[in-house]
């Protein structure tokens, strides 16, 4: 029993939340239950659940960041009817794609460009080809992709991400 402000006996229960983290020490936080919300007592250090809450974000960052190309191949399958990458691509109604960053655009050998594409002057890199992805025919008039192009900036990053991967004879770097 534990004396209240106004001299009532209060009873005070004790909650174990040790599972909450994996410590050999037992977090207890204690509640008056006549109060609740209003006079608590935490007994964890907030430097432990601070290191827990930046653990957990890397993890979950460097996930992210595997996920981008993974996410990407699926977004490349948009492209496939008309482009290929990998060993053994082929030119098909669009350039193969192997080795595009760092490409100047309208060098793929044996695919037949337009002389906008030939003529448009981008060497391609992540800037580029993000600006590019969004609206081809607005980024070169005159090129022959017909393609509505991708809006959506995180899938246009993750096809980034997968098809610079690719060095120029189709193995992944």
């Amino acid at each position: 029993m534990v004396s209240s402000l106004w001299d009532k006996p209060v009873k005070v229960k004790t909650v174990k939340v040790s599972w909450l983290v994996r410590f050999k020490r037992a977090c207890h936080k204690k509640i008056r239950l006549s109060n609740l919300g209003r006079n608590e007592e935490h007994h964890m250090k907030t430097p432990i659940l601070s290191a827990l809450v930046v653990v957990t974000s890397l993890i979950a960052a460097s996930g992210a960041r595997a996920q981008d190309a993974a996410a990407g191949k699926t977004s490349f399958n948009k492209c496939l009817a008309c482009h290929s990458i990998g060993e053994g691509a082929k030119n098909k109604v669009g350039p193969v794609l192997n080795g595009i960053d760092g490409r100047k655009s309208g060098t793929v050998e044996g695919y037949s460009y337009s002389d906008a594409n030939k003529n448009s002057g981008i060497t391609w890199n992540k800037e580029q080809f993000l600006d590019y992805i969004k609206d081809p025919k607005g980024k070169i008039p005159g090129t022959k992709m017909a393609f509505a192009g991708i809006k959506n900036e995180n899938e246009a990053n993750n096809l980034w991400a997968y098809i610079s991967k690719f060095d120029k004879d189709g193995k992944q770097k």
